[in-house]
């Protein structure tokens, strides 16, 4: 959360806000609480490349920490602006993987006032998929949902039900994401030969968590939904619409089915940097990162061959949010036992500041 110094003195209603700092983007969305979710009142996204060579060096770069410093300050004014009440900022796996994570962090908190936390990857998982819980088909058994990140790539095997929330059975985190990846396999461009190799890694990275779980026999029964969110699933998709300019609202929760995939991937594989830019959706920010996370995507595709995939265009900032507004809402509601009310209280101080409440909530 912000410091007390940090926040506006007019403050007007109960606002939320989550932040989710990863190797690629940085990002943040500020909400209103309902009984029934949340209801999005500003937001901001900005490719940093905050993992930019942590993969080589183990540390955070003197211009990757920059550039996020400059977009968390903008946070930070977003923040102050809408006088934000509760809020959950979290750092996934650029600063996990990082000698200098969180020192890194020390001095945002120091010089930005903003106190973020290094969630660990199974949390990361659990969020993203309450982020998404909406889209999931609970007509199946099971979900496997992906995340496909700019340093790691998560994968969660899930147990659906009509009547119950969907249930992580077992996650999987890989160390490769989009922008390690195209750091190890060639920038700006990746040959076909170490495209293939790429996709190889991935296929056996993801083998003992097919063979432990029996995946591909559940989704020949038809008992299995796939769900991918993220950057790479999302251009896909913006691809094949063929948008002039990227619409949330026509992306999140589209389908696209795996010859489309095949055959969008193909194609911008088998294209230079330039004509990967000239997607309106694409553009020069991520033309160079589209062909690592067609990789991953092929990988997983052929792995788990369902006939269609989720699209979703949500993930951590929702579940964290989702969250927040189901705590926000019990606390304010004055039919709730008081002692219950107080232990929510405390649920919506970030962990680092309950020991030192000078950084605490209103």
């Amino acid at each position: 959360m912000l410091t007390r110094g940090l926040r506006s003195k007019n403050r007007t209603e109960n606002l939320i806000a989550a932040l989710d700092l990863g190797s690629n983007n940085c990002r943040l969305l500020i909400a209103r609480p309902k009984k029934n979710g949340f209801k999005i009142v500003d937001g901001f996204s900005k490719i940093v490349r905050l993992g930019e060579s942590v993969s080589s060096s183990r540390e955070l770069s003197s211009s990757a920490m920059e550039r996020t410093m400059k977009a968390l300050s903008v946070c930070a004014e977003l923040i102050v602006k809408y006088d934000v009440k509760y809020g959950r900022y979290v750092a996934t796996e650029a600063c996990r993987a990082s000698i200098n994570g969180e020192k890194f962090l020390s001095r945002v908190e120091k010089e930005i006032g903003i106190t973020l936390e290094i969630i660990p990857s199974h949390e990361e998982a659990e969020l993203t998929l309450i982020g998404c819980r909406t889209l999931l088909d609970n007509s199946c058994a099971y979900a496997l949902v992906f995340d496909v990140g700019g340093g790691s790539t998560e994968i969660s095997w899930v147990r659906l039900g009509s009547n119950v929330n969907p249930e992580i059975i077992d996650t999987i985190s890989l160390p490769y994401g989009v922008v390690n990846l195209t750091e190890t396999y060639g920038t700006p461009e990746i040959s076909s030969k170490q495209y293939e190799i790429l996709v190889g890694l991935i296929k056996n990275s993801i083998e003992p968590f097919e063979k432990k779980h029996s995946i591909k026999t559940k989704i020949k029964a038809g008992k299995v939904s796939m769900l991918g969110t993220a950057g790479t699933v999302t251009t896909i998709a913006a691809v094949q619409m063929g948008l002039k300019f990227y619409d949330r609202a026509l992306i999140d929760g589209s389908w696209l089915d795996l010859s489309s995939i095949r055959n969008i991937c193909e194609n911008l594989v088998n294209s230079n940097f330039v004509k990967r830019a000239s997607y309106p959706c694409i553009g020069k920010n991520r033309a160079e990162l589209v062909v690592a996370g067609c990789g991953i995507l092929k990988a997983i595709c052929e792995t788990w061959q369902a006939s269609r995939l989720r699209v979703a265009d949500r993930g951590v900032r929702e579940g964290i949010l989702t969250k927040l507004s189901e705590l926000a809402i019990a606390l304010e509601d004055t039919s709730v036992n008081k002692s219950y009310q107080c232990s929510v209280a405390q649920l919506l101080v970030p962990k680092t500041k309950r020991q030192n409440r000078k950084h605490g909530s209103k």
